[in-house]
């Protein structure tokens, strides 16, 4: 059957919106003055970032794990990693866990019984959804707000409760657990829940302290309401 043109180009744009709106990236560093990102925004495929010869960029792909640390240039984010033209690339692979962690973010305000599909016994942990690479994770929570990360995968573990006021995130949603000083434990199995929303991550074996990139490292949680 014949598609009429009219409905072709009523049907075009919807493919190109859906792939653009996606971040595929977060920018984890900045050197001097690019106009159009900050430090920790995400960005999206398509995005052309300028960059003059003094200026450099550290860019963290969340599900290609390809962290980039660009000097110069014109820079043409991609699905996996960037183009760049006229500067300089260093591509790392680093550990990130990013499709497991989209898909946690989204089930966050699912009932327990959902996320987990079946509740745990009382000698069981609950299966991580996702793993992070670095003991201080960087927590998003647009506006603050209290953060509870209890460490599930032995009997009396940690707990850390954390009030995050809004002077304290980074474009107004970032916290780093790196800066306030605050780490879990290596190959530890931890909770973390702020209001209706849990998560339920384990940390590396092998992650280390201090700022590790920080797309190994992100819990992301829905804005409220």
């Amino acid at each position: 059957m014949k598609i009429p043109t009219i409905a072709l180009l009523a049907l075009m744009p919807l493919v190109p919106s859906a792939w653009a709106d996606t971040p595929v990236a977060v920018v984890e560093d900045i050197g001097g003055k690019p106009a159009s990102v900050e430090f920790m925004d995400y960005v999206e495929p398509g995005k052309v970032i300028k960059l003059a010869a003094g200026d450099s960029i550290v860019l963290g792909y969340l599900k290609s794990c390809w962290r980039e640390s660009i000097r110069g240039g014109t820079v043409t984010v991609g699905t996996e990693q960037s183009e760049v033209t006229g500067g300089t690339v260093d591509r790392t692979k680093v550990g990130c866990d990013g499709g497991k962690m989209e898909l946690a973010t989204a089930q966050s305000k699912q009932s327990a019984a959902m996320v987990f599909r079946k509740a745990p016994g009382p000698n069981t942990s609950p299966k991580p959804q996702f793993k992070i690479y670095g003991v201080a994770p960087v927590i998003e929570l647009k506006g603050g707000g209290t953060i509870v990360i209890e460490r599930v995968d032995v009997p009396s573990g940690d707990r850390l409760e954390v009030a995050i006021a809004p002077a304290e995130l980074v474009q107004g949603a970032f916290y780093d657990f790196a800066k306030a000083g605050k780490s879990l434990k290596p190959g530890g199995v931890y909770r973390a829940k702020v209001g209706d929303q849990q998560i339920v991550f384990e940390v590396d074996a092998a992650a280390k302290g201090g700022p590790e990139p920080v797309a190994g490292r992100l819990l992301r949680f829905q804005p409220a309401g």
